[in-house]
């Protein structure tokens, strides 16, 4: 059981480019585990976690429906934004400058097999960090991520997920606001729900621009202790 996991900062990258490497890393894992089972061996499964920014990019669940991007592809092309149909759970989502991206590409067999635990293990993560700059961040019965003010009508979300796994392994991962431009959410229904509003965590705080690095550092420290994780710095 290996619950070292390597860390790698990509900075500002291209949204196509890293799916490519998200998948090539996921299927490493996953040859392995093959490899393990067909020979009958125990070589230890790689883990890794991808932080990066995005440009302006929309991406669309497997399950999603197209329906929830409001704009079209002349229109995306007028405010520097991509498209792109992915393989991951969920709807809609938007990626762009000023918003954390994090993906976690592990072998569940060397931490828990549960998805579902999974999944809630990655809003802690989040909540637990909003809480250190005084934000009270919550889940939604029935909508993945977290949000602020649940239950009433000013709800807004403030980090979406979507994953996919197989054989426990996961790639895809969670996106959250800190400087985020929360005008490019008008062009779609966040994650195909209708008449929520969406979130920032510099807006919250009321000011220009939160440290992205110190956020990072928030995150990774939640993350390694709900997983009892090692984060090795690749």
């Amino acid at each position: 059981m290996n619950k070292q996991i390597q860390l790698q900062d990509l900075g500002l990258k291209d949204y196509k480019e890293t799916w490519e490497y998200q998948e090539e890393l996921f299927q490493s894992v996953l040859d392995t585990k093959i490899k393990n089972r067909r020979e009958d061996t125990e070589l230890p499964t790689q883990n890794h976690f991808l932080f990066v920014e995005h440009p302006h990019v929309y991406t669309l669940g497997k399950s999603g429906d197209i329906s929830n991007l409001l704009i079209s592809e002349e229109r995306l092309a007028q405010i520097n934004a991509t498209y792109y149909k992915i393989n991951r759970g969920g709807d809609i989502t938007y990626h762009g400058p000023g918003q954390i991206v994090g993906y976690p590409i592990l072998d569940l067999e060397n931490f828990f097999t549960d998805i579902h635990k999974y999944l809630r293990f990655l809003e802690e993560m989040v909540i637990l960090t909003l809480a250190e700059y005084g934000l009270k961040a919550a889940r939604s019965e029935g909508e993945t991520g977290v949000w602020l003010d649940v239950g009433t009508p000013f709800a807004r979300k403030i980090c979406a997920l979507g994953v996919r796994a197989s054989r426990w392994v996961t790639m895809h991962g969670f996106a959250l606001n800190v400087n985020a431009d929360l005008g490019y959410f008008d062009n779609m229904i966040p994650c195909g729900i209708k008449g929520k509003a969406v979130a920032s965590l510099n807006v919250e705080l009321g000011k220009e621009v939160v440290d992205l690095e110190e956020v990072k550092g928030k995150l990774l420290k939640h993350f390694t202790a709900l997983f009892e994780a090692e984060m090795i710095k690749k």
